[in-house]
């Protein structure tokens, strides 16, 4: 019998969450019916304005800090990076107009595309106006693995980079300490956006909200916790943007949010809200007849997979240290019902490896992994001892409250295999420390592309990795031998056969049970057009346009 475990403050914390919401909920729909009613509350529905909303507040617009979704959109639209992604995440060039790899993979030079400019500001002087430099994009590297700064983004470069250095205004040179093949996918993260020494030392601590970049949208006002207004950029390398502005606000209930969507008070909102979907799609993920005349519905693969994560340091003493068992685990769940039961039919059934599909071109095809075969897996789970040597040990599987909808399933579906399970619903901090430092030993979990290359998943299980991203503690030393010729391999088409064969390993290992790979879904108003979502789940606004 599934058991769900909860302490006392949780049931308390709980009830105070629900009369909370509740009131927020009253307060919020008339907050809504208000603003539709003031003159100056929609006055940017005829404007060219994209209006979409955070559920959680910007708290920097500072790129080297832009750790979550929320901050990685805004940055993205007011800073550049020297990379970027099309809609199919193949790398391209962005601030750089062409760049070349010396044969031993160590030195890239890079040439920067000439007349670009940062936003006009008052840290340029009397000029307002400065051309970015070859000298900007060292000092914006060599800021973020600044020890000093404590960005929570100087893992991308932190012990990759030997050497940066500038040839002429628009040439420089990078040095690795040894060569790491996806290494342009890091330079195309938002924390390795460029920015100009003078704003930085301009504005000191402000800077996080002083942004000045190079991007086609500039700050035009930002009341924190409230809205953010962005304007285009006139000087734009790219062209002026078609829109003539950007406007974030910040609704923290998603229903309402989906509400506002309805009313036609913001264009458009990614993601899903599991007790609201039911009123935009059907459980086949199509868009409901009776919205589609106002709004359009897109899923695009996100690159994130959910899985449930298993400790193997911890689990000796538990059947779970048994590879017979964790893969009987995975054979006994029916992925499809999942994602259509659950969510919508968004998303695809995990029945690969860890890497997510999206990312297929860059393997050479996907591994197999587990299909829905509760008869294999009775016989993987008989065959682990479970019954006998384990004495039908009770299975402890750790959550947080979001998905204890998609556990449930899970845990319901083992049950009906003879395993025994207990959900342990934990607040995310608490389970994210678990997961650190070891003390869970299942635990439900996602992996979020930071760049879209299959090592950024495969790097998961590297045997040298702490926990993160080596939640689950794997070691395998024919994975990690293999891992590191991966990466540092320059072929592309040979890269590709060593992802496929790590992937295929971890399918074999099961160090996880495999839930489903994401998608992006994305409902916007018919007025938006040229809408183009990549699969890091950023929207794309320099070529956006409204009618």
């Amino acid at each position: 019998m599934i058991k769900l475990i909860y302490d006392v403050s949780n049931c308390l914390s709980g009830w105070i969450l629900l009369l909370w919401r509740r009131c927020s909920l009253i307060v919020t729909l008339f907050i809504i019916f208000i603003l539709s009613n003031c003159g100056d509350s929609n006055s940017d529905i005829s404007a060219k304005v994209l209006r979409y909303n955070h559920t959680n507040p910007v708290s920097t617009l500072d790129p080297a800090f832009a750790k979550s979704q929320n901050a990685i959109w805004a940055t993205h639209h007011i800073y550049s990076t020297l990379f970027n992604y099309d809609s199919n995440t193949v790398i391209q060039g962005n601030l750089v107009k062409s760049y070349k790899l010396s044969p031993d993979g160590l030195t890239y030079q890079f040439d920067l595309i000439d007349s670009i400019y940062f936003h006009t500001d008052e840290c340029f002087g009397d000029s307002e106006l400065r051309q970015l430099t070859s000298q900007d994009v060292k000092y914006s590297l060599e800021r973020l693995t600044d020890e000093a700064l404590q960005s929570p983004g100087s893992w991308v470069l932190d012990g990759r980079i030997a050497e940066i250095t500038v040839i002429n205004r628009l040439s420089f040179e990078i040095r690795l300490v040894e060569p790491f093949a996806p290494f342009l996918g890091l330079l195309a993260t938002k924390y390795c956006a460029i920015v100009p020494k003078e704003a930085v030392d301009y504005y000191g601590v402000k800077f996080r909200s002083h942004p000045v970049g190079t991007g086609p949208f500039q700050l035009k006002k930002w009341i924190e916790g409230e809205v953010l207004y962005l304007a285009a950029n006139p000087n734009y390398f790219k062209g002026q943007p078609i829109l003539d502005g950007v406007k974030a606000n910040y609704i923290t209930d998603k229903k309402i949010a989906f509400l506002s969507l309805l009313h036609g008070d913001i264009d458009y909102i990614s993601g899903l809200e599991s007790t609201f979907s039911h009123r935009l799609i059907d459980s086949d993920g199509t868009l409901l007849p009776e919205v589609s005349d106002q709004l359009s519905l897109q899923s695009v693969p996100y690159l994130n997979t959910e899985y449930i994560g298993i400790n193997l340091d911890d689990s000796n003493e538990s059947v779970l240290s048994q590879k017979a068992f964790r893969q009987g685990l995975n054979y006994a769940i029916d992925r499809q019902s999942l994602l259509k039961t659950l969510r919508n039919t968004i998303g695809y059934p995990g029945v690969n490896g860890i890497v997510h599909p999206g990312l297929k071109s860059m393997m050479d095809g996907l591994p197999q992994g587990y299909d829905y075969n509760p008869e294999k897996a009775a016989e993987l789970i008989e065959s682990s001892g479970y019954t006998t040597r384990y004495n039908s040990e009770v299975i402890t599987l750790s959550t947080n409250a979001d998905y204890l909808d998609i556990i449930t399933f899970v845990a319901r579906q083992w049950e009906v295999l003879g395993v025994k399970v207990e959900i342990d619903v934990l607040e995310s901090s608490i389970l994210r420390q678990g997961m650190r430092n070891g003390d869970i030993n299942m635990f439900r979990a996602s992996w979020i592309a930071d760049y879209p290359d299959p090592e950024n998943f495969l790097t998961l299980f590297y045997g040298e990795n702490p926990a993160p991203p080596n939640y689950t503690r794997m070691r395998n030393a024919d994975f990690d031998n293999l891992y590191r010729k991966a990466k540092a391999e320059p072929s592309g088409e040979l890269r590709k056969t060593y992802y496929k064969s790590l992937d295929s390993m971890v399918v074999e290992e099961a160090p996880v049970v495999f839930l489903f790979y994401d998608a992006s879904a994305i409902f916007y108003s018919n007025r938006l057009k040229n809408v183009e979502i990549n699969a890091l789940n950023y929207i794309e606004v320099e070529h956006l346009d409204k009618e």
